[in-house]
């Protein structure tokens, strides 16, 4: 009898423990599917400028020639540009467009890019191995800026050149008339100035890599001399100088400060390139690369405040990050092109479902650091590591990461809020302890509406928000989401809309495993 007693004790005590810890795996799973985010309007990390939703050009791949540039296309205007690209870029709100480069500006000479386009010397690209018959140059790319409603960003080279040349094209771009290389500008079409405001001080400089290359000390003094003479010019200039190509740079970040001891007082900004890659196909550390882009930015801030202490200066530096994107997928491919080629296929990334939930995370970090980070640029616009892809003489359609670019490019525009999550985490070996939820807040004043930009990096957990806003009632609009079953799925010529945003409905506010979100709400109060 005792036997049979304890054995029933025994069971029930195994029962117990058994449903104890069904219990606290039930409370655990359902801890971690819920996100709390706290904030309120007094709660404001910095007002975005729009600037921040700028992208890039190029001349090399097929950026230009096959992609804003087709005069045989059938959507090509009378200069030759692709109706069918401008639609999307301007589809896409695209506030500053970065030109000519990249690596290839290092070994670029403006004046072969202008005057009738038949007396255009044809130059071998030295950066990406290319020939390039200079017929969209200079003066078609200031016209093409204004058919697709953006601002130049021109950035000098100061590989192969440097002070003289860079005063010559402000002069010639940016000077009324009177002059010699204003009234040669007037004789080739363009009567009034361009007025381009954003100067870039070369690229990469700190590269071996860059044609011309320089240490830190003798691109310094280059970059400051070239500043002071565009000031000269026009001191509502903004200059923007060269820093680091990445974090991995073994220079970096001695380069920032040596840099920057140079020229701290003559420039208005320090750049910043970075791009991200699942190369062992490691989808829960992919999706967690934006934490090294914030690690990123907050290690240059530091620099140029300990520059900015160290001068005693009352100015701030901003930050124009004016390379960022994911790049990788057309690494193999690339080594198979003919070299010394117009237009060759390179660089031209076809795009994954989980690319743009890494875009959606890239871009809240970039928001994140709206007090900073006054400029970004998408690399690049067209066909080479971009959201908008062509086939020669056919379609152009939108890539995956299209999508998340062109919701905050609309929607990001206002205060972003210091909110806080409450939310369960992973373990990853790269990046530590990671949210399940990646998630920023945009206020717009005028229209009493926040905007919510969310990925669920869970791989198969719905996670429901919770909003706690102190001082406001807020009621949703509408939800946006970009989902799909496949990580690897593409947008292609005969699948342009496999991967495109949809409505989500329901009761509450849920996020579905993997997924991209965009969340409108009226707030009251």
């Amino acid at each position: 009898m005792r036997g049979e007693v304890a054995n029933i004790s025994k069971d029930a005590m195994f029962f117990a423990l058994g449903w104890s810890i069904l219990v606290l795996s039930w409370v655990i799973k359902e801890q971690r599917m819920k996100c709390i985010i706290r904030g309120g309007r007094h709660f404001v990390i910095g007002s975005v400028d729009k600037r921040i939703f700028g992208s890039f050009l190029e001349q090399f791949g097929r950026a230009v020639y096959g992609g804003v540039y087709e005069p045989t296309h059938e959507s090509a205007d009378e200069e030759g540009m692709r109706g069918d690209v401008i639609a999307l870029v301007r589809e896409l709100d695209v506030p500053v467009v970065r030109f000519p480069g990249g690596n290839y500006v290092s070994n670029f000479n403006w004046e072969d890019s202008i005057g009738p386009k038949e007396e255009r010397p044809t130059r071998l690209d030295l950066a990406w191995r290319a020939t390039d018959p200079n017929q969209f140059g200079l003066d078609e790319f200031m016209r093409w800026t204004r058919k697709v409603d953006t601002e130049a960003m021109m950035v000098v080279n100061l590989g192969t050149r440097g002070l003289a040349e860079a005063r010559d094209l402000v002069e010639y771009c940016n000077h009324p008339g009177g002059s010699t290389l204003s009234e040669l500008r007037r004789k080739n079409g363009a009567d009034e100035p361009y007025g381009i405001k954003m100067w870039g001080l070369g690229n990469e400089m700190d590269g071996p890599w860059q044609v011309g290359h320089k240490t830190a000390h003798e691109y310094g003094r280059l970059a400051s001399e070239v500043a002071k003479a565009l000031k000269l010019f026009d001191p509502e200039l903004e200059v923007i100088a060269c820093g680091s190509s990445n974090s991995e740079m073994v220079t970096f970040p001695e380069w920032e400060e040596t840099v920057l001891d140079h020229t701290y007082e003559v420039v208005d900004y320090l750049s910043l390139h970075m791009y991200f890659r699942n190369d062992e196909d490691d989808l829960a550390t992919f999706l967690a690369t934006s934490k090294r882009m914030d690690a990123f930015i907050d290690t240059v801030i530091s620099v140029c405040d300990y520059v900015k202490a160290k001068k005693r200066s009352d100015k701030t530096m901003y930050l124009c990050f004016d390379e960022w994107n994911v790049w990788f997928h057309s690494n193999e491919q690339d080594k198979k092109l003919e070299p010394w080629t117009v237009g060759p296929h390179l660089l031209e990334d076809v795009y994954t479902f989980e690319d743009a939930l890494v875009v959606g995370c890239l871009i809240n970090s970039l928001l994140r650091h709206c007090n900073r980070v006054k400029i970004a640029c998408m690399a690049q616009l067209v066909n080479v590591i971009a959201p908008i892809m062509t086939e020669d003489g056919g379609p152009a359609w939108r890539q995956t990461i299209f999508w998340p670019f062109y919701y905050a490019s609309r929607y990001g525009r206002g205060e972003v809020l210091d909110i806080r999550l409450e939310v369960g985490t992973y373990e990853n070996p790269t990046y530590g302890e990671v949210e399940w939820v990646d998630a920023l807040a945009v206020h717009h004043k005028e229209e009493r509406e926040l905007v919510l930009f969310a990925v669920n990096r869970h791989p198969d957990e719905e996670i429901s928000v919770t909003l706690d806003l102190s001082d406001w009632e807020a009621q949703v609009i509408e939800h946006i989401t970009l989902e799909h079953e496949d990580m690897k799925a593409t947008n292609t010529k005969e699948h342009p809309d496999r991967i495109a945003p949809k409505k989500r409905g329901g009761d509450g506010l849920t996020l579905a495993p993997l997924s991209w979100n965009m969340v409108r709400f009226t707030v009251k109060g």
